[in-house]
């Protein structure tokens, strides 16, 4: 059974998630910046945000009560995994403050030999906490609900070796993954039209996640950039 609340459930079920980040070098990367975005979404009718590190949990959660999905990108030397990699890292995201905890749900070694079974069993008994499991092919996608995630997201297609040649977004596999599971699916990753976002839902959807399109401004800039430097050397 999902922990997650049937008012959680309810209240994002056909919306627009926003994720709120930036990248560490860019000026956007602060905990006002980050929580100001979040609140404008919020505002602009987002049913919920998509918020990394604790630092920028805390101030999204001091803007308001609005549906938070908390994660923590890190690196560590002996893994691939880098969304919410370990116990400890979940456990700062749930204490930080976030209704969700999103881990990365592929099928690859997590650091320090931990499971993403042991994972998911933990964050349930701990923090009483659903678990938003990041995928990145349906094959992942059926092992995570099998693991007992409360929720897939198609965040990782196109991020890992496996799918690397594959552009998202992916309807297809979207498609097939609600098809196949019984769990709410997010279409996460490369959604840049609202057109693709509306599609999502009409086949099913629960939610659907945009962030590059709507806040990631340095890439935006930079298209722009790119653009008009063409026309600088022609």
């Amino acid at each position: 059974m999902s922990l997650i609340p049937p008012p959680l459930l309810k209240q994002i079920k056909g919306g627009l998630i926003v994720s709120c980040q930036a990248a560490r070098e860019s000026p956007l990367h602060d905990p006002h910046v980050i929580s100001a975005m979040a609140l404008a979404a919020h505002q602009g009718g987002a049913v919920g945000v998509r918020i990394d590190s604790p630092e920028h949990i805390r101030a999204v959660r001091s803007r308001g009560n609005f549906p938070i999905i908390g994660l923590w990108k890190k690196e560590y030397s002996d893994s691939a995994v880098y969304i919410t990699p370990t116990l400890d890292d979940a456990r700062a995201v749930a204490q930080s403050g976030a209704d969700i905890i999103a881990v990365d749900a592929t099928n690859r070694d997590r650091p320090q030999g931990e499971t993403l079974a042991d994972m998911v069993e933990q964050i349930h008994a701990e923090f009483r906490k659903p678990v938003l499991a990041d995928i990145d092919d349906l094959e992942t996608a059926l092992w995570a609900e099998n693991l007992g995630v409360d929720a897939i997201a198609t965040t990782l297609h196109g991020y890992t070796e496996n799918t690397e040649a594959c552009i998202p977004p992916n309807l297809d596999l979207l498609r097939q993954i609600i098809a196949q599971v019984s769990v709410p699916v997010i279409l996460e990753g490369g959604v840049h039209t609202p057109e693709i976002a509306k599609e999502a839902i009409a086949l099913g959807a629960w939610a659907v996640v945009v962030g590059q399109d709507i806040t990631g401004i340095d890439h935006k800039i930079g298209q722009y950039c790119q653009q008009l430097a063409t026309l600088r050397t022609s």
